[in-house]
């Protein structure tokens, strides 16, 4: 399909639903469509369970259509609605229907003489366990992604990057009813993180463990980001301000990254600031992450006196 198309829905539905769409992850983000595709069970995603918010105010409920001779994947039978209007009968009413389109397919003539078109060729979502185990993560800037042992370098969605973010944070793990609120809110459900889970493990096998979750130990503080807080505590300044080189998930607007975020940019700066070297005052000063640095700009002010053309150009910047 063509890239997601933003049209006009019928009867006030949300944006995107109408022939051609692309209702991928990689198109629109968590949906009950993608959902089905990759997890090949019933899924029901409600409101805020959405990645894009103009579906927040929907509900949408899909299965998986399969050959019932040979497994393969033939499509998904979805229904969406307003909130109000779903509820768990409708995840048996799409069961049924799948359980009878598959029946019908299984018919001599494949469905045919019901005016249903032949199976179409393709092949059925599973989870791949990959044969090459996670070596570190990428959270620093926009691309994040996952870096095998092999070298190969797996890009990340944001949300499965969010979540891996916190995973990497927290050493002794979160629930799924802690990851719900942290990344949803009070509209987060469990199900959604099991879900995401599932399919953070099809891509990285082993690296995450459950009940709660978190990262193994051979990959707890293996991100960029880590590496940036061990040099820290090692006291390499220097080395750590270097491999700071963007910030953390820079287009994730939620909370929670939020605040990892800013407490990696305060305790670079402060490292930065009590370093006492007026070198590195000045490339931290250079960064997107330093450059509003007031308390930087002073302690460089002291090191190369008040008159020197560095202070006064980094001063004006921070509107000093």
């Amino acid at each position: 399909m063509a890239g997601w198309k933003p049209g006009r829905a019928a009867a006030g539905g949300p944006a995107g639903v109408l022939r051609g769409a692309d209702w991928s992850e990689a198109g629109i983000g968590t949906n009950a469509i993608s959902e089905a595709l990759v997890t090949g069970r019933p899924v029901q995603l409600f409101s805020a369970e959405h990645l894009v918010r103009t579906h927040h105010e929907w509900a949408c409920t899909a299965a998986p259509i399969t050959d019932p001779a040979t497994g393969r994947l033939l499509g998904v039978l979805d229904i969406s609605g307003p909130l109000d209007t779903i509820s768990a009968d409708t995840l048996r009413m799409v069961r049924c229907a799948v359980r009878v389109a598959e029946a019908l397919l299984g018919t001599p003539d494949g469905g045919r003489s019901l005016g249903l078109s032949s199976p179409v060729r393709a092949s059925r979502a599973s989870v791949r366990r990959p044969s090459v185990r996670v070596e570190s993560l990428e959270l620093l800037g926009d691309k994040p992604a996952a870096v095998f042992a092999d070298g190969s370098r797996v890009p990340l969605t944001l949300r499965r990057a969010e979540i891996l973010a916190l995973l990497d944070s927290r050493t002794q793990g979160w629930t799924a009813e802690e990851l719900a609120y942290e990344l949803y809110g009070d509209a987060g459900t469990p199900q959604a993180i099991r879900t995401e889970m599932f399919r953070v493990r099809s891509m990285l096998g082993d690296a995450v463990e459950s009940n709660p979750y978190r990262l193994v130990a051979g990959l707890a503080g293996c991100s960029d980001s880590g590496r940036v807080l061990r040099l820290l505590h090692e006291g390499q300044v220097a080395d750590a301000l270097e491999a700071y080189r963007a910030p953390l998930l820079s287009r994730s607007g939620t909370l929670a990254v939020q605040l990892l975020r800013d407490q990696l940019d305060l305790a670079v700066g402060a490292a930065v600031r009590s370093s006492r070297d007026a070198g590195l005052l000045i490339q931290w000063l250079s960064t997107d992450m330093g450059s509003a640095d007031s308390e930087a700009v002073e302690a460089l002010g002291s090191l190369v006196g008040r008159g020197d053309a560095r202070y006064l150009s980094f001063l004006a910047s921070t509107g000093g």
